[in-house]
């Protein structure tokens, strides 16, 4: 399954690659038609820009050539081809040439977009393999400069997956950790697609829709209205366990039109001028609503804030785009990054606001929330990356510990939450019961 997924997502996104050649050319079977050379060749010359040298017959020493000479290209590059041999390539064994198709994304592709998130995500710049002595003793360095491009490996495919969590965070609870199951029930995607291209999606609509019935319309809005190639059908992903590199190949198409948005400077300033004015007077709204509230029962602030909340989420959505547009600190003009700050700021004040309303909780509500987030941090919590395996066990195993110990109380606080009468002595309702359906929806 994962073979075939590959072979079918590479080809796709090979073809719309080979479509900038002069002169175009396609890919009919992978493993058969790289025998030649000619194509791959016709690859890495639109992804590189350069003209590369290559034997105009078909015989099996001038796809032998041709073969040698893409490699040799490649490892021009500073790519690792761990166990890619001419002959593997030649007689098309499906996993060297789907292992040598993934190091050409990955580096062309998904490392040349990652650099551009390098400032905003504190990754390892790519040049700093160029940092690396070139002395005569640097004859040693060739496994140092290795170590450095496997770290970048991590870093690329980190920054991508802090973008993709960045665009989803914008709608709700939407989340991604991985490029595996995360994506599964689409709403990933639609929430991307939401983030640059605000108004195509209906996110709420997609909630109570299939898994497959939002990935198919997810890829077909992508196709139709961002011209991304459809790589991927909804029975690719919509499985246990989605094939990671292909659902990476996608997602970075989605990184590339961000790139390729450019607006004029005089719009962009106009833009950020209106969203300074609107994120002020939310800043007025809110600090208006907290006084207005202090003395209000715990029902009636939770009130408030949904209804804040409601109205907060429908009017930010057009200045989506300018809140997300340059996101380097390095390209950002100062109103820009004047506005990103009091965009920073208002968020924490609202998360803040929530914070200390969950506190507020009537017991014994406060204890199973503190619970609920405790256990929802821990899951949320990135392993850390570390290269020696007897350490990493004994900290997974440590995690899982405390994870056990957490996880103790599990079967209480489910029938704490389901008993819980929601009224006072008065007979009015002590907690909003969308506060309720929300704690039992977490747990």
């Amino acid at each position: 399954q994962r073979e075939f997924t590959q072979k079918k997502t590479f080809t796709t996104w090979i073809n719309s690659i080979l479509a900038k050649h002069t002169p175009p050319s396609v890919i009919s079977d992978l493993y058969i038609d790289i025998q030649q050379g000619h194509l791959l060749l016709d690859l890495l010359e639109v992804l590189s820009g350069q003209h590369l040298p290559r034997e105009k017959g078909f015989n099996t020493f001038q796809c032998r050539s041709n073969i040698e000479n893409a490699l040799t290209f490649l490892k021009s590059r500073s790519l690792k081809l761990i166990n890619i041999h001419v002959a593997d390539i030649i007689e098309g064994k499906p996993s060297i040439v789907l292992g040598l198709i993934w190091t050409i994304i990955f580096h062309f592709h998904i490392e040349e977009l990652a650099r551009t998130l390098a400032c905003t995500y504190n990754q390892p710049s790519l040049d700093c393999s160029s940092a690396v002595d070139s002395s005569p003793k640097a004859s040693r360095s060739a496994k140092k400069s290795a170590k450095i491009k496997e770290r970048w490996k991590i870093s690329a495919t980190k920054a991508l997956l802090l973008w993709a969590k960045e665009q989803c965070s914008l709608h709700g609870s939407i989340n991604v950790t991985d490029f595996k199951a995360s994506w599964r029930s689409g709403l990933p995607f639609l929430a991307i697609i939401q983030t640059l291209r605000p108004g195509l999606v209906d996110l709420e609509k997609a909630k109570s829709r299939s898994n497959k019935e939002n990935l198919r319309e997810a890829f077909r809005i992508a196709e139709l209205e961002l011209n991304i190639p459809r790589l991927l059908e909804p029975e690719d992903v919509d499985i246990m366990n989605p094939d990671e590199r292909s659902i990476m190949t996608y997602v970075a198409q989605f990184l590339q039109y961000s790139r390729n948005l450019r607006e004029s400077e005089d719009d962009m300033q106009e833009k950020v001028k209106e969203a300074m004015s609107w994120l002020a007077a939310q800043e007025k709204k809110l600090a208006k609503l907290l006084i207005d509230t202090e003395n209000e029962t715990y029902y009636q602030k939770y009130k408030e804030m949904m209804s804040f909340m409601e109205t907060f989420n429908q009017e930010k959505k057009p200045f989506l785009p300018v809140l997300l547009s340059k996101r380097s600190e390095a390209e950002l003009s100062e109103s820009h990054q004047q506005m990103r700050e009091e965009w920073d700021k208002l968020i924490s004040r609202i998360n803040e606001w929530k914070a200390k309303l969950d506190q507020m909780l009537p017991s014994p509500l406060d204890g199973i929330e503190a619970w609920l987030q405790e256990v929802e941090h821990l899951q949320a919590e990135d392993l850390p990356d570390l290269q020696d395996p007897f350490k990493a066990m004994f900290v997974f195993r440590e995690i899982i510990v405390i994870f056990k110990g957490l996880m103790g109380c599990f079967d209480s606080h489910l029938d704490t939450l389901r008993s819980f009468k929601n009224e006072d002595e008065k007979n009015m309702p002590l907690v909003l019961p969308e506060k309720l359906e929300e704690m039992k929806r977490r747990l």
